[in-house]
Formats: structure tokens, sequence, C-alpha cells
């Protein structure tokens, strides 16, 4: 607080208690130190500032002819902080999801929920909950929390939602391949968790190293191979594409 050369003693107070008076320390806060005693300001300084400082403080200074007191309320503002955040969660089409993001600061943060993957159409929230009723596949994928209250930079954690959902085969074209060439029948199906295929013949399966033929399973797509094709591979063939939540199936035809 400033002052001028009338003052005799200057005394600083938190709520009731006296920090200091004049150049004497009343306090046992070691944070709290004397700044400046002078004829013109009397200035304390309080270290590593916490929530609990927060409040007013009053100056008073005796003057020769009655007290001047002034006074100043401590606002203490503290970056945000996320305390509590949804865990990555897995689960089927159509179900329902409830995500939360807890966070501490002063003044209270402002919680906003983005989805971030690619297929996003906008998803916004500002709300520490948030609630998806009835998902789609294509509102799988990472959900980003951020809790801002201009104090510091905004502070920010993600989670991962995977949506479950039986095959769909997106791609299975018959194919025309001269006797003595080499051919390919391809498989592809969109499913989490990934599919399983396997290969029919008419109705008997095809097993992996049969004579002639070689099938090629991956995470998102099924192909089978002949070698050297003959007569006898010709025909209609199925691909049978299942996880544990449903199967699917389409067929095509190999052709000379």
């Amino acid at each position: 607080c400033s002052v001028d050369n009338r003052k005799t003693l200057g005394a600083a107070l938190a709520r009731s208690s006296i920090l200091y008076a004049g150049n004497d320390k009343w306090c046992l806060d070691p944070r709290v130190v004397l700044l400046a005693n002078t004829k013109t300001q009397y200035s304390i300084q309080i270290q590593d500032v916490d929530v609990y400082d927060e409040g007013p403080y009053t100056c008073s200074v005796q003057t020769d002819n009655h007290p001047k007191t002034s006074r100043v309320h401590l606002i203490v503002q503290v970056s945000p902080k996320i305390t509590e955040i949804s865990s990555d969660i897995s689960i089927n089409e159509g179900g329902n999801v409830s995500l939360t993001c807890i966070a501490t600061g002063r003044p209270d943060p402002t919680i906003t929920w983005r989805h971030i993957s690619p297929k996003a159409v906008g998803f916004i929230s500002e709300d520490e909950y948030l609630e998806i009723t009835g998902i789609t596949r294509e509102q799988s994928g990472e959900y980003e929390c951020s809790a801002s209250n201009d104090v510091a930079a905004p502070v920010v954690q993600r989670v991962k939602v995977t949506v479950n959902y039986p095959p769909y085969i997106s791609d299975a074209k018959s194919t025309g391949v001269p006797v003595g060439q080499k051919g390919v029948l391809l498989c592809e199906a969109s499913a989490v968790p990934s599919a399983d295929f396997q290969w029919y013949k008419d109705d008997k399966r095809l097993a992996e190293g049969q004579k002639g033929l070689k099938v090629e399973n991956k995470a998102f797509f099924s192909r089978l191979t002949f070698f050297n094709v003959s007569e006898q591979d010709y025909g209609n063939y199925t691909c049978v594409a299942s996880n544990q939540l449903g199967n699917t199936n389409a067929s095509m035809i190999l052709y000379g």
C-alpha cells in the first residue's frame, strides 16, 4: 500500500491475522516476506501462492491524525487440471455410451468434448458428460476432452471408443481367367473385431494348402489364388466372413 511521510507504523493483515507490524513479522508462514517499509510504501510478498491465500487483505497505517486503511481482495487463479476421465471403451453398435471428464481449476474450467476421428461430423459437446445413444460404427474413434479457463493453455486427454459390428462384405467380384493362367478371387470385408474368412466351392470348404490353391487371410480381406487354372476350377465360389457378432457371405464365379 502507498503511504506518506506522516506514517509512524504500518501493518498488513490477512483476514483476522496480522502478518507484519512495521518491520516485525507476526506470522510463522515462511512464504510471507516484507518487501518495503519506507516513507511512501509498505508492502509484503506471498511466495508460492495457493488457493488458501485467497481472501481480503488489509493495510493499516497509523498517521499523526488518524489511522488510514486500504483493503484488497486476493483472487487466486489455478490452471485447469483433468482429475478424472473415462477409460477406453469397447461397445457393440447400437449401444449407449457415457463418457466423463472432470476437471478442477479457478475459475472453473469449461469442458469440451470433440470427436477427432477423420469420419467425424463436428461432434462437439460442452459438458462434463458426453452421452451417445445408439452409437454407430461411424462414431468410433478417439474423443478428446479439453479443459480451459484462460489461466493457462487448455489441457486435453483422449478416450478411445471402439464400436464392434458384424462383417459387411464390400467387394467380391467374379473373375475370368484362361486355362493354365494364374487366377485370383478377392473378398473384402469390414468388421470389428476383424472377420475370419472361409472359402467354399459349391458346398465344399477349401482348405489352406490344398494343391494348386493358396488362401491368404488378412484383417480386411481374403485372397484365393489359383496358380494354374484348370477346367475343374471353374464354378461358383462363396466367401464367408464372420466374427462373434455375426456372419455374411458373397458368391462369385471363376470362369474361362
